[in-house]
């Protein structure tokens, strides 16, 4: 078993063996900002801090019997007790999270991370309705509002889909335009439909431009700097050299939502070919607008 499902599942026997599902999210989030290299990152999401990846883990341990699911809460169906199996330093650390905010319930969970951690609330649907206004200002003042046109280029390699989503919501991107030939990927998340959907769960759109993309099979043995400058250059000569209406289309893009972000696998901008894209894109007459590498 993955070690971060073995946290999840013992935070769920601290608490007796069942917990409220948002209530397990907060115990979670909290676990998480007080460790270095936490298992789980998370996002703003419609009730406050939210992982993508811990829920998909619960439904996992759900379907294969580890856990039962209810309508509100998880319930640990097996008798093994995986808090032993942790390591020493995270047994102490889930035991004082549970201390402090084991008896908390739901709402002042809720209220507690939204108050400490106001980034976590800025897409809150029940903010408004659970805090007094001296509260409410911090996550006004906490959510991200620069406007001015910028075209950012991100990779998702290393990182966590909450942390690229972080990013995301960070730089206040509203289009993420996705430059892979072919969008599936074997880390969770950022599949295209999947992409697609948890960007528009945030407010981001999102479009795939396959055209602008290079061939799987022209990525193979690219060792060195060399191996991808030789490859990008090719793709200068040709793909972009073809394309110079999709690349009109993205800076009418730009025109339109302001901030938008070209999308693919590397986590290095040289290494990927969406720095020579956006190079393109600056070279273009009516380009004038800061370039942003995140």
């Amino acid at each position: 078993m993955y070690y971060r499902r073995k946290i999840i599942l013992s935070i769920i026997e601290l608490l007796g063996g069942e917990v409220e599902k948002m209530r397990l999210q907060k115990l979670l989030f909290l676990y998480a900002v007080k460790k270095q290299k936490p298992e789980y990152d998370f996002i703003p999401y419609k009730y406050g801090c939210y992982s993508f990846s811990a829920h998909a883990d619960l439904v996992t341990m759900a379907k294969k019997g580890i856990l039962t699911e209810t309508d509100k809460s998880y319930i640990k169906s097996e008798t093994k007790n995986y808090f032993n199996l942790l390591k020493p330093e995270d047994k102490n650390l889930l035991t004082q999270i549970i201390a402090d905010y084991g008896e908390m319930n739901q709402n002042n969970l809720i209220k507690h991370t939204y108050i400490n951690f106001p980034f976590y609330a800025i897409n809150s649907t029940i903010a408004e309705k659970i805090l007094q206004p001296k509260y409410l200002e911090r996550i006004i003042k906490a959510k991200p509002s620069d406007n001015s046109i910028v075209l950012f280029t991100i990779g998702y390699e290393g990182i966590s889909l909450e942390k690229y989503l972080q990013k995301l919501l960070k730089n206040n991107i509203k289009l993420l335009v996705d430059v892979r030939r072919n969008p599936l990927s074997m880390k969770y998340g950022f599949s295209k439909k999947s992409l697609k959907k948890y960007c528009n769960s945030l407010g981001i759109e999102y479009v795939h431009l396959p055209e602008v993309g290079i061939q799987s099979d022209k990525r193979k043995n690219l060792n060195t700097q060399s191996d991808y400058d030789k490859l990008f250059e090719e793709y200068e000569q040709t793909t972009l050299n073809e394309t110079l209406d999709t690349q009109l289309k993205i800076l009418h893009l730009l025109k339109k939502h302001k901030r938008i972000a070209l999308t693919c696998f590397e986590a290095e901008p040289c290494q990927c070919h969406r720095t020579r894209l956006a190079n393109a894109l600056q070279s273009l007459p009516e380009f004038n607008y800061e370039v942003i590498h995140i």
